[in-house]
This record gives structure tokens, C-alpha cells and sequence, in this order.
């Protein structure tokens, strides 16, 4: 588009930086104190394709799942009052997933402020703690500045979102819009240098190490740094578990994998845990699902950790060396130095924990010979047929765990959850933004009955775009992670854990999404097949055991190698 018209409104001027900040697609849902920017938005159809969600938290989570498969900058764009409070989750969601996205929210005049306007809430405070910045714009002029310093800081270091808090006059007003982007704030450092020194150190305790294990994190991924951290982990022979958000960063099937950390983790990579001799942390945090028992974890071993946040360093486990920056440098910055090593007989010692885990838990969970149908066996045969190669969306619960524990993955940014704050209805949308995100891949979203009901409005979004979410619904009538806890610690007192469902093919029906449901394991792959083949969205329905349990499992306050196996 040629501008020929500089003295423009602030609304306009919205649309030109964002154009101009290589956003094609966003987010929202219009009302009175954002009406402007709609209005100017009207014009600007060829260029931003605007999804009409249902819901102003779908919004949030849609732009998520959007930056996390597309490795770009989510927006979305709301009204004030409430329509800006239903935001506050999925930004909060995004802080703790460090997630880039712009959220746009409407706001009464300047000349209202303070004044207890129709729909005025103080956004920009609320928000502070959870976004790396919010803003208010008041003046047409400063629109553009905003707005490109908000996608440097959403981008930019450990990503996260911000939030701009966009005032009516401002967005009425005339003024002059220039080009341009930003690439420098001041007293703002996203990338810390690396100590050179840092890297000799880090080297020298992999090469000196018999037992070594790497965590790798959402950050490597974040990072596009997949290619080296496996060049990383090949050269040392440095067995590698993944945290939640990182299990795509390294393919399900590497001979240096030995899967997944934390609660519901790997029995033997939790078990190692606590025998290595060095931990290396790649591009994660050390929340507790990670660790257990904080007193006891790990305390045996020397620890590494690289990381682009310093606030990260030492927070909840002292390291020995903290090796800073960006790990798409720092990490081949280590492999230069490092060793040729296998490591065969510390590699070797995992076998008899995953020999455990599998007859125990993993075969009766994904090859059933007998009774209900199990929610591995249905995640397995999808990630099957899919070849490995879907991106695999979940919401929380029973599903989150049990989805991550049985998908395989071969390809990088091919997992979204919500890991920090756990958020149920977050699935739902979040797969709808990544249909956007990318496109040419299979979107398959895992989700209970639970979940599924807190955003079940977007089935209409599904329904207007189109949106090609393969949804697999995990019916156990029961709000099934809680279900769990309360029959390992409250004595089977299932207090308002029971659900009683709608006919879930009747209401895709009334949406116009084709639904097929399953209660048989000899309709499992046909029904698997129908669901892929079939274009556009596909609902279907597994009803499952409906008190089954994730394990292993790690309970609360225990250290991480102290693993239940059954219940």
C-alpha cells in the first residue's frame, strides 16, 4: 500500500506500525472505547486478517498458540473495562511461558481518567507485574514509538508480552506517522554479554564428568536452537531430559533422549536426577514440578546453567557456573571445547529404570489388551498415524500430562500447553491460533470434558474460520486431575469432581463441525483415520476410563526420584 496521507489518526497509525512490524494476523473482539481502531481496521483487511474470537481471554491464548508454532509476535486487540480484564489470564499465562505477544485494549479518554468512566479500569497497573511493560498511549504521536517498542520488548531477550493500553482521543487524534522500527532501548539489556570465562568453565566441568544430564528447556527452542544443542549433546554423549514446554526441542526418538523431567516425568530421568555427577540446565527454569523436594534435589551434583534471563540464575537452585546469553551462541561457544565422549555405561544405567517404567505403567497404558480405553492408547495411535509430525496442542489436566508423556515429536515447535500457570480452556484456542500460525502442519488438540466447557464458545470461531483443529476430546466425567489428587491424598472423597456432560455431537453439529464418538478400542483406529482425512475441524469424542490415573508421579514435597508407579 502507498501512504499518501501522513497527518492520519492514531487508529490508522496502529495499523501502518503494525504492517510495518510484519504482522499479518491478530487476534480480537471490538467494543465502544476500541470502536475507532475497528473502524480504521475496516480498511486494512487485505493486509491484517483479523479472527473474531468469542472471547476476550480466546483472544490471548489464541495469539499464543499463534507466536508458539510461528515463532512470531501474537496480537490481539480488545475493548476496555471487561474486555481488557478477560485478558489478564492469558497474559499472565504468557508471562509464565515466555511467549511474545502485543495486547491491544481499548480505554476511555484522557479527560475521563480517574473519573470512574463507563468501562474505565486502571489496565496498566493491573497488568505491571505480568508483562515485561505496559503502557498507556494518551497522544497520537506517540502511537508508532509505542507500538514498535512494544514488539522489541515482546520479542526481544526472553520473550514475554506487553500490553498497550490505548486511550479513545488518542485513538481520534492526527499526527504524523514515520516509519520506522526500534532496536535499542536504553538501561534495557535483553541479551546479557557472555563471560568468556564462563564458557572455559562450563566446558571443563562436562569434560571432567562421568555422570553427566542435560535439562532441556522451552528456551532452546525459543532460542532456535535445536541444531545446536544436539550438535551439544552428540559430541559429549550427554544424556538429555526435556522440561513440559521443551519436549519438541529434541526429537522424541534421539538415542540422547531420555524423556520427559518433572512430576510426571520419566522414572529414570527423575532417578539419574539424583545420581548424576553434573547437571546442565539448558533454557529452563527450576520451578518445583522440576524438582521436588528443593532440600534434597540434586545436591550431589556440580550444576551449569545457561540462560538469557539472569533473574534465573540461582533462583531457586545455586549453580556452579552460570554460562549468560543467547543459547544459539553460547552453546556452540561450549561444544568448541568440549570432548568426543559416549558416556555408554552411564547411558547404559538408565535402561533398567525404563525397562520398569515401561512394563509397569507405559505397555498397560498405550496397548491395553482388556477393558475401557485408555488415554495413552488413544494419544499413541494418533501421534502414529500422524507419523509424528502433528503439533500437539493440550489443554490442562490428566489429558496435558498424559499427551506429554505419550506423543512423539520429530519437529521443533510442536508442543503448546500452558506449563507455568496451568491454565485450563486454554487449549481450544490456543489450537485455533495455531492453525494460523502454521498452516500447512496437523493442529491435534487434546482435551477433557473440563477444559473443553471453560472456552467451548470457540467452537464458533473454529466454525466461522474454518479452522482445521483436529479436537480430541478425553471423556472421563470427572474433572480428572483433581479426581486424582483426591483419591492419593483426601481418601477418595470426590468433592465436585463428578461431571455430568452434554451430548458434545450434537453441539459441534450445531456448529457445523463434523464429531464422531468412539467407546470401543476396535473403533479406535478408524475413528483416528475419519478425523485426519476429514478436511477442515474434526471432533473426536474417546470415552475413557473415567479413574484412571497419570503416573508415574511424584507427589508433592517428595524428592523428584521417589516416583509412584502405582496406586
Amino acid at each position: 500500500m502507498t501512504y499518501t496521507d501522513n497527518n492520519i489518526t492514531g487508529a490508522e497509525i496502529l495499523m501502518r506500525a503494525l504492517v510495518d512490524e510484519g504482522v499479518t494476523t491478530l487476534f480480537g473482539y471490538p467494543g465502544g472505547a476500541i470502536m475507532p481502531v475497528y473502524d480504521a481496521l475496516y480498511d486494512y483487511r487485505d493486509q491484517l486478517n483479523h479472527i473474531l474470537v468469542r472471547h476476550e481471554q480466546a483472544a490471548t491464548h489464541a495469539a499464543e498458540g499463534y507466536a508458539r508454532v510461528s515463532g512470531q509476535t501474537g496480537v490481539c486487540l480488545v475493548t476496555s473495562g471487561p474486555g481488557a480484564t478477560n485478558t489478564i489470564t492469558g497474559i499472565a499465562d504468557a508471562m509464565m511461558d515466555s511467549t511474545p505477544m502485543v495486547v491491544i485494549t481499548g480505554q476511555v479518554g484522557t479527560h475521563m481518567l480517574g473519573t470512574d468512566a463507563f468501562q474505565e479500569c486502571d489496565v496498566v497497573d493491573i497488568t505491571q507485574p505480568i508483562s515485561k511493560w505496559s503502557y498507556q498511549i494518551r497522544s497520537a504521536k506517540d502511537v508508532a514509538w509505542a507500538v514498535h517498542r512494544a514488539f522489541y520488548i515482546a520479542s526481544s531477550g526472553r520473550p514475554g508480552p506487553v500490553v498497550l493500553d490505548f486511550a479513545k482521543n488518542a485513538q481520534v487524534e492526527k499526527a504524523e506517522y514515520v516509519p520506522g522500527t526500534i532496536d535499542f532501548i536504553r538501561s534495557y539489556v535483553p541479551i546479557p554479554p557472555t563471560d568468556k570465562q564462563s564458557i572455559a568453565e562450563a566446558a571443563a566441568l562436562i569434560n571432567e564428568a562421568k555422570r553427566p544430564l542435560v535439562l532441556v528447556g522451552q528456551g532452546v527452542e525459543l532460542g532456535n536452537a535445536s541444531e545446536e544443542l544436539r550438535t551439544f549433546i552428540e559430541k559429549a554423549g550427554l544424556p538429555a531430559g526435556c522440561t513440559l514446554l521443551g519436549l519438541s526441542a529434541l526429537p522424541t526418538q534421539h538415542p540422547l533422549n531420555v524423556g520427559m523431567l518433572g512430576m510426571h516425568g520419566s522414572l529414570g530421568s527423575n532417578k539419574k536426577t539424583q545420581e548424576c555427577d553434573l547437571l546442565i540446565a539448558v533454557g529452563m527454569r527450576f520451578d518445583d514440578r522440576i524438582t521436588g523436594n528443593l532440600a534434597t534435589y540434586a545436591k550431589q551434583a556440580r550444576k551449569i546453567h545457561f540462560d538469557i534471563d539472569p533473574s534465573e540464575i540461582n533462583k531457586n537452585v545455586a549453580v556452579d557456573v552460570a554460562v549468560l546469553g543467547d543459547c544459539k551462541e553460547t552453546l556452540p561457544a561450549v561444544t568448541a571445547l568440549l570432548e568426543k565422549k559416549e558416556h555408554s555405561m552411564w547411558r547404559e544405567s538408565f535402561r533398567e529404570w525404563d525397562e520398569k517404567e515401561n512394563s509397569v505403567v507405559i505397555e498397560p497404558q498405550i496397548h491395553p489388551t482388556e477393558g475401557p480405553l485408555r488415554m495413552g492408547e488413544v494419544i499413541r495411535r494418533v501421534t502414529e498415524l500422524t507419523h509424528d509430525k502433528a503439533v500437539l496442542v493440550t489443554d490442562v489436566g490428566q489429558n496435558q500430562m498424559m499427551a506429554a508423556r505419550y506423543f512423539r515429536f520429530t519437529q521443533k515447535r510442536s508442543i503448546l500447553t500452558s506449563g507455568g500457570m496451568g491454565t485450563m480452556g486454554y487449549g481450544l484456542p490456543a489450537a485455533i491460533g495455531a492453525t494460523f500460525g502454521a498452516p500447512d502442519r496437523t493442529i491435534c488438540l487434546f482435551l477433557g470434558d473440563g477444559g473443553l466447557q471453560m472456552t467451548i464458545e470457540e467452537l464458533g470461531t473454529i466454525m466461522e474460520q474454518h479452522a482445521p483443529v483436529k479436537i480430541i476430546l478425553l471423556n472421563n466425567n470427572y474433572l480428572g486431575n483433581v479426581r486424582q489428587w483426591q483419591q492419593l491424598f483426601f481418601s477418595h472423597r470426590y468433592s465436585f469432581t463428578p461431571m455430568m456432560n452434554p451430548d458434545y455431537e450434537k453441539i459441534a453439529e450445531a456448529y457445523n463441525i463434523p464429531a464422531l464418538t468412539i467407546t470401543e478400542r476396535s473403533q479406535l483406529d478408524k475413528g483416528i483415520e475419519t478425523m485426519l482425512h476429514t478436511p477442515g475441524p474434526f471432533l473426536l469424542q474417546a470415552a475413557v476410563l473415567e479413574e484412571d490415573n497419570v503416573l508415574p508421579m511424584c507427589c508433592p514435597g517428595h524428592d523428584v526420584d521417589d516416583m509412584m508407579l502405582e496406586v
